[in-house]
């Protein structure tokens, strides 16, 4: 036991401690991963780089609460994003911790059985077959298969 002036420290509960402040850094992805928006847009952008207003049309939410959700997970460490002209794309980034990595990868693959999810990636094939049905889409970048991690 150690003695500080009015503080003792039990060494038990400070190496209990170091592990939690470790084990902290899953927190963000956790609460990333925590949101049904989250997951629809993770659903949407795995395995592919998809422009911020297919997934506008294909949500049918508005471009400001979908962009505040990419934000989220940009900050997260899941998602990044690439500015082309006016568009911006989103894509899935693998975490470097590898315990964050297998995570979102268990996660990303248990939304493929989802039924609004799997309504989701049917919305967005019809997008990007057919942008012209869109207003917003006119003249939108098709959403690009991604050749890094996580592949379909």
């Amino acid at each position: 036991m150690y003695t500080w002036p009015h503080i003792s420290v039990n060494p038990y509960i400070m190496k209990k401690m170091s592990r939690l402040a470790a084990s902290s850094d899953l927190v963000p992805l956790f609460a990333a991963l925590a949101d049904p928006t989250r997951l629809r847009l993770l659903n949407l952008i795995a395995g592919r780089e998809v422009c911020v207003c297919y997934l506008v049309e294909v949500l049918r939410q508005s471009q400001p609460k979908i962009s505040r959700h990419l934000a989220y997970l940009r900050k997260a460490g899941v998602v990044s994003a690439r500015r082309e002209g006016k568009w911006m794309h989103y894509r899935i980034e693998q975490p470097a911790d590898p315990a964050a990595a297998s995570i979102l990868a268990a996660a990303l693959d248990s939304l493929k059985n989802d039924r609004e999810m799997q309504g989701d990636l049917v919305r967005l094939s019809r997008a990007c077959c057919q942008p012209e049905r869109f207003v917003a889409l006119q003249n939108a970048p098709i959403p690009a298969r991604t050749e890094t991690w996580p592949v379909d």
